[in-house]
């Protein structure tokens, strides 16, 4: 489990979302260097019997999605059920081994999920079922069939494909912004949030940009909070009682230095924020 451990540490270091770079040079073991990513979505490392990673690529020619009972249908390479890679994902099914899965969120730019099994095999479709596990249940002898690991699996898988459609969104929105906080212009993206402007689960609160906001983590829970809103017209505004407090410096010029200032909108109008939606939430906002 070299590579899950190799994983494990890039992300304590540069968070869950990786470079497409780094995974293409990947790590060295026992003398040799092994890749996580190739142009083929389905790769095996020369040095492995078996495949190692598969890959959904952003704007990707196949047609990987979830399926209704929460399982990712990753598709076959091509149209070939015998074709060495499919082979390579069949026999993975049928030895229990746990792979990578690798989601292009944005341009060369990767969310690495692990384990991942094969759980099903649908010629008919050319499709694999493919199911994420918790990283502590990782064991060589473990059955795929397990009724305990399917029910699992199952609840892990979901909860990982919120979390992809998370990342996918702040990807795009920070990238929109240009990598810095719409308010304070803070360009550590580290420090960096994209906002919800309705939130996802309210009917409106659709993951896409126009509905977000990069801001800081400050401004973003003051935004949450309501202590800070935003008009249609992309004023900020902070709340009347926030104004006429005596505070440190943090609230002076972090929070009040603000009121009145004008968002900093993305270059497309595509991704400017969508009026209605900040109307929605000004409201909300002047009744706080």
């Amino acid at each position: 489990m070299a590579a899950f451990e190799w994983l494990r540490r890039q992300v304590d270091i540069r968070g869950d979302v990786l470079p497409r770079e780094l995974l293409r040079r990947g790590f060295e073991f026992e003398d040799k260097r092994i890749p996580l990513v190739s142009p083929q979505g389905i790769f095996k490392p020369r040095s492995l019997d078996l495949p190692l990673t598969i890959t959904t690529a952003p704007g990707g020619p196949y047609d990987d999605h979830f399926g209704d009972d929460g399982l990712l249908r990753y598709r076959y390479r091509g149209t070939d059920p015998e074709h060495r890679d499919n082979v390579g994902l069949r026999q993975a099914l049928l030895d229990g081994v746990p792979l990578i899965y690798l989601h292009g969120i944005a341009r060369s730019r990767y969310l690495a999920v692990w384990p991942v099994y094969i759980v099903g095999d649908e010629p008919g479709s050319l499709t694999f079922s493919v199911a994420v596990d918790n990283a502590a249940f990782v064991a060589p002898t473990q059955s795929a069939a397990d009724s305990a690991s399917e029910a699992r699996r199952v609840y892990v898988t979901r909860e990982v494909r919120a979390r992809l459609h998370q990342r996918t969104f702040r990807e795009r929105v920070i990238k929109a912004y240009r990598e810095q906080c719409s308010l304070c212009r803070l360009r550590h993206t580290e420090l960096l949030d994209a906002a919800h402007i309705v939130p996802d689960a309210d009917p409106h609160g659709e993951p896409v940009v126009r509905n977000g906001i990069a801001l800081c983590k400050l401004h973003h829970a003051a935004f949450d909070r309501f202590v800070l809103g935003i008009t249609p017209e992309y004023t900020v505004e902070i709340r009347e009682d926030i104004l006429h407090e005596i505070d440190g410096p943090m609230l002076e010029h972090g929070l009040k230095e603000m009121h009145g200032q004008q968002l900093m909108l993305p270059k497309r109008r595509a991704d400017r924020p969508d009026r209605d939606l900040l109307d929605l939430r000004y409201q909300k906002f002047r009744s706080a």
